[in-house]
């Protein structure tokens, strides 16, 4: 499967679990460090946990897994980092202090 179609599939999964504003950025050409960043909001902590684990779901489906995870849903941030893709969850507040479309739209 190709890197941009996982990271499309994961979007999907995360839309599925009801995370919002989920968005797909290509960022080969501004990152040495992965190709695409996934990103999503959810609505509470419990809520950023299911999107986290829809994520890794998905990417383990596709024989993939995440290398690192980081973050904490009670913080409102989490991470999975499977090199080609990093998927960011994010509570709104979360989202809209570290800004992230900013720096890779």
């Amino acid at each position: 499967m190709e890197t941009k179609e996982l990271a499309d599939l994961v979007a999907k999964a995360l839309e599925d679990a009801k995370g919002e504003n989920v968005k797909v950025y290509d960022v080969r050409a501004k990152s040495q460090f992965t190709d695409f960043f996934v990103v999503a909001t959810g609505a509470a902590a419990p809520h950023l946990r299911a999107l986290a684990t829809a994520a890794r779901d998905t990417l383990k489906a596709a024989g993939e897994k995440p290398h690192r995870a980081g973050g904490e849903a009670d913080g409102g941030w989490m991470v999975l980092d499977s090199i080609d893709i990093v998927v960011h969850i994010f509570s709104p507040e979360a989202r809209a202090y570290y800004a992230l479309e900013r720096l890779w739209a």
